[in-house]
Formats: structure tokens, C-alpha cells, sequence
């Protein structure tokens, strides 16, 4: 009698813990299932953006699995990723072996559990930000009430440092997608969704653009022809310019609405000044920046109005620059210097910078058209506006050094393409995409 019921009592033990253990074993399982299906969805992610590559891909899909999944040292744990050469679809699987804390008692010491899922991908996320700043702290940096708005495209640091991406005090950033090749700094809430980090630097998909040529000194028109202008041309009432390089920079004020004619505008050595009530509206027009002392400045009271070339040399790049650039001068120096009485508040130092970065910057509360793609590969895009900047632009990409917003604008980047004639440029996507998630 007590062989039968020492033998009871064994198989009831054997069979409530059989019970836990499978218990353990299927929550497991719905783990490594949840973890799987993130990674294949980051990837997927990852693969729409237009200049990704195959080991980039399977990094971020490895790397967000892994972080989800969490395997301990004492679970073997096995995962493959498998992104074809067409790059149209990632495939994970993940496999962990569970140790049984009853079984042995039913000859049963482990059991394998595994989770798989595949996305399919239709069409390519366009890249609508990039920061190219390979170490600095802040090279995507938002501080107070700032935010970006990035509507069916990706927000991208280059960035390896730890807070390579940084969301201050109430500022938000929204995007399909969010990733940085360090980490970030700030809360969730500062990232819809929360950025994936540790992503794979990619290279800058608009290198070798060939650069537009940089001739002779334009002359104004008249009376400005007549005038001394002094270290920066200076006009104060309403005009039509000519495309040409403008020697010196160009300096735009008061009351005046300067409109420009379709073409390239060369601002070599010295800024682009927009200031006081002045107006800069322009089509079909694309702004080139040489020298150190080039850069930009929208003060606050200034309307800004322009779209790129839909043809040409600078075809879709409403902004682009030199890429040499050693002792760049803040243009507020510049600004400040020409008119005295004028005090424009200095632009605020990054955080943290690898190189000279020459400085493009927008205080303007009515910049709402800002249509094509600046590319600043030496430069820092700087945003101290409160009001939304470009958000009357059927599309904006930014391809930059850095780009800091301070105060409390707020940059779209939208995505409308077919909005408009003018091109996106080859390298950051024209096509928006979809994922189909598949077990």
C-alpha cells in the first residue's frame, strides 16, 4: 500500500510540475513569436530605406530580436536571419532550448521551442532625414517644444556616440521609423515610435552629386548697381534677381520681396541674409553655398518661399554646399555686424561636433514652403522658429551634418510626391512602402 501511494504521489508531482513546465514552455514560445515578428518588422523597415545593404538589414532585425527575446546563458539559443539578394523580404527563426524542472521525473529533460516569421516588402521607405555626424553627441537634437514630423518616411543618426540622438524637455519626433547607430537620449514619449539603436551607419546616399559651377561675380540690378555695397550686398526694396554667383553673400532687408528667377544661385563667401520684414520666394530654384564664410540665416519676421529645379544640375536639391569647409562663420555675426542696432541672438553651439560644420539657419515663423531636398553633408541645419516650417511643401528631405531644432517649430518632412514635378534625387527614395507580415 505505501509502494502505491509513494508511486501516486510521484506521478502526481510528475504531473502538476509537467503542468508548470509546459506553462513555462508556451509563454516561452509566445516570446520568442513576439520577439521574431519585431526583429522581421524592424528589418523590413530597415530595407525600405533606400540606401540600406544586406548586413545592415540583418543587423537591425539580429539586434532588435535579441533585445526583445532577452536568451539567457543557460538556455541554448540559435537565430538565423536570411535577407535574399533582391531585397524584397527577411526571414528570422529563433530557437531556445528549455530545461524542465519536473520532467526528469517523466524522463523528459528539455524540450526545444522555436519561432519564425517572414515580412514581405512592397516598395522602398524613403529616407526624409539623415544626419551624417559620425561620432557627436546631438547630431539629431531637439530641445524644448521642438518637433519633426516625418509622415510615411524614416529619421536616420549616423551617429555612433551613446546619445547620438538626443529628445529634450517636451520635444517629440514622429516617423515610420526612427533608428540611430548609437543610442539616444530622452524619454520615450520624445520618439514615436522609440528609436532602434546600435542600426548600422549607411553611407550618404547623395555623395558625388557633381556640384554646380561656380563663375564670375553677378552684378545687381539697378540701383543696387550703383551703390556701394560694402563686404556683403545689401538690398532693401523689392527686385527680381537673375540666377549667377553672388560674390560676398547677399543680404535682404527691410521691407523688401526679392523674387528669383528659375536657375542655380551660387552664395560664394559670405551668407544668405534674410532679415527684418523681407520676403525670398523663388521656383525652380536651387541655392549653392561656397567658402567658409557661406551658410544662411532666416530671421524671425522674414517669409520664405521656394521650390527646387525640376531639371539641371541641381535637379530636386533645393540646398546644397561646398564640401570643404575649415573657419565657417556664424551668419548672425554677419547679420549683426552689417547693420548696427541689429541684434540677432547667436546661434546656439551644438552639443558636440566632429569637424567645421558651416550654419544654416531658420528662425523664420513663415518658412511653410520649403520643397525639395537640402543637402548639407558640411553643414548644421539649425531651427529656432516657433512656428511649423515647410510644412506647405509637398515633400522635404534633409541630408545633413547635423540638424538641431530649438524653441518650439516644428519641421514636416513630408512625402507627397505626387504633389509635384519637382524630383526626388536618386539615392533617398521616391517610393513609399508596406510590409505584410507572414508566420
Amino acid at each position: 500500500m505505501a509502494l502505491i501511494f509513494g508511486l501516486s504521489a510521484t506521478v502526481l508531482i510528475g504531473l502538476v510540475g509537467g503542468g508548470i513546465d509546459y506553462a513555462r514552455l508556451t509563454y516561452r514560445k509566445s516570446e520568442l513569436q513576439s520577439a521574431v515578428d519585431r526583429g522581421v518588422l524592424a528589418g523590413g523597415n530597415a530595407l525600405k530605406l533606400a540606401s540600406s545593404s544586406l548586413d545592415s538589414v540583418r543587423g537591425v532585425t539580429e539586434q532588435t530580436i535579441r533585445d526583445a527575446a532577452k536568451p539567457a546563458p543557460d538556455r541554448p539559443f540559435t537565430l538565423s536571419v536570411e535577407v535574399p539578394a533582391e531585397k524584397t523580404s527577411v526571414s528570422a527563426r529563433a530557437e531556445e532550448t528549455i530545461r524542465f524542472g519536473f520532467g526528469a521525473l517523466v524522463g523528459l529533460r528539455s524540450a526545444t521551442v522555436s519561432a519564425e516569421a517572414r515580412v514581405s516588402v512592397v516598395g522602398k521607405m524613403r529616407l526624409c532625414m539623415l544626419t551624417l555626424d559620425a561620432g557627436a553627441p546631438g547630431a539629431f537634437y531637439l530641445k524644448k517644444e521642438a518637433q519633426v514630423t516625418a509622415n510615411n518616411c524614416s529619421l536616420y543618426s549616423n551617429s555612433t556616440n551613446p546619445s547620438g540622438m538626443v529628445g529634450g524637455d517636451s520635444a517629440i519626433a514622429r516617423a515610420d521609423t526612427i533608428c540611430s547607430a548609437g543610442g539616444y537620449l530622452g524619454l520615450r514619449a520624445n520618439f514615436a515610435p522609440p528609436p532602434q539603436t546600435g542600426c548600422p551607419v549607411i553611407e550618404d546616399p547623395l555623395k558625388g552629386r557633381a556640384n554646380p559651377p561656380i563663375g564670375a561675380c553677378a552684378s545687381l540690378p539697378f540701383p543696387f548697381n550703383l551703390l556701394p555695397l560694402g563686404p556683403t550686398p545689401k538690398i532693401d526694396q523689392s527686385i527680381t534677381l537673375e540666377p549667377g554667383t553672388y560674390c560676398s553673400g547677399l543680404q535682404i532687408k527691410k521691407n523688401a520681396v526679392v523674387t528669383l528667377k528659375p536657375g542655380i544661385y551660387v552664395f560664394k563667401d559670405g551668407p544668405l541674409i534674410v532679415k527684418d520684414k523681407a520676403a525670398l520666394t523663388g521656383s525652380g530654384v536651387g541655392l549653392y553655398f561656397a567658402g567658409d564664410k557661406a551658410g544662411l540665416l532666416f530671421d524671425k519676421d522674414t517669409t520664405i518661399s521656394l521650390t527646387a529645379p525640376t531639371t539641371g544640375e541641381m535637379a530636386g536639391l533645393l540646398m546644397a554646399e561646398q564640401t570643404t569647409v575649415t573657419n565657417p562663420l556664424d551668419p548672425a555675426v554677419v547679420a549683426n555686424a552689417i547693420d548696427l542696432g541689429v541684434n540677432i541672438p547667436p546661434t546656439p553651439l551644438p552639443l558636440g561636433q566632429t569637424r567645421p560644420m558651416r550654419i544654416y539657419r531658420i528662425i523664420s515663423n513663415n518658412a511653410r514652403t520649403m520643397l525639395g531636398t537640402i543637402y548639407l553633408p558640411s553643414g548644421r541645419l539649425v531651427i529656432d522658429a516657433t512656428q511649423p516650417v515647410a510644412d506647405q511643401s509637398a515633400y522635404t528631405v534633409v541630408v545633413a551634418q547635423q540638424v538641431n531644432l530649438y524653441e518650439g517649430p516644428n519641421l514636416y518632412l513630408n512625402a507627397n510626391y505626387d504633389a509635384t514635378s519637382v524630383p526626388v534625387p536618386k539615392g533617398v527614395g521616391p517610393l513609399s512602402g508596406k510590409l505584410l507580415l507572414t508566420k
